[in-house]
């Protein structure tokens, strides 16, 4: 009942375009499991995935060790760059810099049990810059309960998806710990940020995400893309702000808010 609940009030946040109080709910999920089945129960019922399993994903967390946590994302809200909001519904329009990473073959279950983190870099074909656009449905923002922020896609707004570049992370894999990411909200200053992925890599997390995913919605094909995580921390933006992202030597994306 109570995944009921919180599935209701995100599906009417979603509908009005409006911010649900999480305080009556903040004690409505008891588990990632639960954070889980809300996220695939606004996705069953807006029928994001009707074509078949997810074809791109955030996924993320804040050091190896650490539960990650995962997301599927609506595809009308996946762009690829440069793109305009428009009248897309944004409230608190907060945005990270990420790469995302492709794969370059179908993924089965039985395949994703069989991975190792850190051990995943070969399934990639691709990788591009990419924007976050970070949204929470709540009034309270990020200050609802982290499982209720969990349950509403991983507060996912939308995705800007760079030109991608074929790459071979075994053999050629950038330096993660020198790469250099760049950020620039509207007329401020472009801030620079050198090797701070919170994992380090950002095909440390492929094998927790590909064994989620699996288990959620089976095979995932070739093509399939997921976000992984911010270099930049959250920055927060205004509407009408352009947002410019560069990561040297990758490649770079552009969102007009």
């Amino acid at each position: 009942m109570s995944v009921e609940a919180v599935s209701q009030a995100l599906l009417q946040a979603r509908a009005r375009a409006e911010l649900a109080d999480a305080q009556p709910l903040a004690g409505s999920l008891s588990s990632p499991e639960d954070a889980y089945a809300v996220q695939q129960a606004v996705a069953r019922e807006l029928d994001w995935f009707a074509a078949g399993a997810p074809r791109a994903w955030k996924s993320g967390g804040p050091q190896r060790g650490a539960p990650l946590t995962h997301a599927p994302l609506p595809p009308a809200g996946v762009w690829s760059s440069p793109a305009r909001a428009g009248d897309w519904p944004l409230h608190t329009r907060g945005i990270e810099a990420e790469i995302a990473l492709r794969l370059g073959q179908d993924v089965s279950v039985a395949q994703a049990w069989q991975l190792k983190a850190g051990e995943c870099a070969g399934l990639v074909d691709a990788m591009a810059v990419s924007i976050e656009v970070v949204e929470s449905r709540w009034q309270q923002q990020f200050a609802a309960p982290p499982p209720l922020l969990m349950a509403d896609q991983l507060c996912h707004g939308a995705l800007v998806i760079g030109e991608w570049q074929a790459c071979d992370l075994v053999r050629a894999a950038p330096d993660w710990s020198t790469q250099v990411c760049r950020l620039r909200l509207g007329d401020g200053e472009t801030s620079v940020h050198t090797g701070t992925h919170s994992l380090g890599d950002p095909a440390w997390l492929l094998a927790d995400w590909l064994r989620h995913a699996t288990m959620a919605y089976g095979t995932l094909a070739a093509g399939t893309v997921v976000t992984t995580g911010s270099w930049v921390g959250l920055a927060l933006a205004q509407a009408g702000d352009s947002v410019q992202v560069q990561f040297d030597g990758i490649g770079e994306a552009f969102l007009q808010l």
